[in-house]
């Protein structure tokens, strides 16, 4: 069951203009030297004075300007109980982990429908998920390496799917590719602003923050489609199985959506660490789970997490290689809520 938590706030105190930035960093999808779980395990919980640094946010605006806004945030109690985890053997590097269990979509009913539909393409070689008529949730590392915007992130802009139709591919100029049946093609969309918070460019540790590797970006034009909400991760005790879902773009299938579901093995805090069979470009996907709804009996998916990619962190002193997804705490979905909406008073169950 979907568990009812009340949520911190996040209040907006002031908001700077900072110098447009150079956006000449190279997109970096995998990550060197992260704060791993036993790291992780004996960082300090967050003052308010660091919760206040790490959760105020830089925003840039499709004409390259950005700015700074410091937040105060309100009633944040930490939890110890996400703190459990369990320690599992080191491993070598894989991506694919044994068999692969990805499965492309092809059906046209599936892939613009719920859930499928939630997916998107990000135009600097990510995967997103739609979070409200006009937001898209994402990985921070998929535009800002942590000193600088990537490449092509000024011009950002959101592929949202749609299959290919024949038989009019002829009427329009440059429309002449013909493609099987069942790959998606994508209505591209523009980056109105982009929200990263400051905890991604420097975490408590000195380095970069892989529990803040998460971005909002609001499109310039409202979709249409069906989007799925934000929900707080709970812990993998109580998790179905420990199973979750997600669905991306990734690289080494070419055009097609791939799915996946697979077991959590390890959390912390603020991390996620499994197996799911994973290529780069599924970077960005939205991690779903599916639970009841709290004294009813519908089934409801929620984002409870953001897949951060392929990692190497670092275990008792060795580079150890996992796919890492950043979990959607009561701070997060307080601050992503607070981006979709412009307030807090939207945001106030989770």
């Amino acid at each position: 069951t979907w568990h009812l938590k009340k949520i911190p706030q996040i209040v907006r105190e002031r908001t700077f203009s900072l110098d447009s930035p150079k956006f000449e960093a190279q997109t970096k999808l995998e990550l060197n030297s992260v704060c791993g779980i036993e790291c992780q395990r004996k960082l300090p919980v967050p003052s308010l004075s660091d919760l206040k640094n790490l959760l105020s946010y830089e925003t840039v605006f499709e004409n390259g300007t950005r700015t700074l806004t410091e937040v105060n945030v309100l009633g944040a109690v930490p939890d110890p109980a996400a703190n459990t985890t369990t320690r599992r053997p080191l491993r070598k590097k894989r991506q694919i982990y044994g068999t692969d269990s990805r499965f492309s979509i092809y059906d046209k009913r599936f892939m613009t429908n719920f859930p499928f539909n939630t997916a998107v393409k990000i135009s600097t070689g990510c995967s997103g998920i739609l979070v409200s008529p006009k937001h898209v949730l994402t990985a921070a590392h998929c535009l800002h390496n942590g000193k600088d915007y990537v490449k092509g992130s000024k011009r950002l802009r959101v592929g949202l799917m749609k299959t290919k139709s024949r038989g009019n591919g002829g009427k329009r100029k440059g429309a002449k590719r013909r493609t099987s049946d069942g790959m998606p093609s994508f209505q591209w969309t523009r980056v109105k602003s982009t929200h990263i918070p400051k905890g991604w460019f420097k975490g408590v540790s000195g380095d970069i923050a892989l529990d803040y590797d998460y971005a909002v970006l609001e499109l310039k034009r409202p979709h249409k489609r069906k989007y799925m909400e934000l929900g707080i991760s709970p812990t993998i005790k109580m998790m179905p199985g420990s199973m979750i879902h997600f669905s991306g773009f990734d690289n080494d299938r070419s055009g097609q959506l791939v799915y996946r579901f697979c077991s959590i093995s390890d959390e912390s805090n603020d991390l996620f660490y499994q197996y799911c069979d994973a290529e780069p470009g599924s970077t960005g996907s939205g991690i779903y789970l599916r639970l009841k709804e709290p004294n009813k009996k519908k089934w409801k998916r929620k984002i409870i997490a953001v897949y951060s990619g392929h990692q190497w962190v670092d275990i008792n002193g060795e580079q150890q290689d996992y796919n890492v997804a950043v979990r959607i705490t009561p701070l997060k979905y307080a601050q992503i809520c607070f981006w979709i909406h412009g307030n807090d008073e939207n945001c106030t169950q989770g």
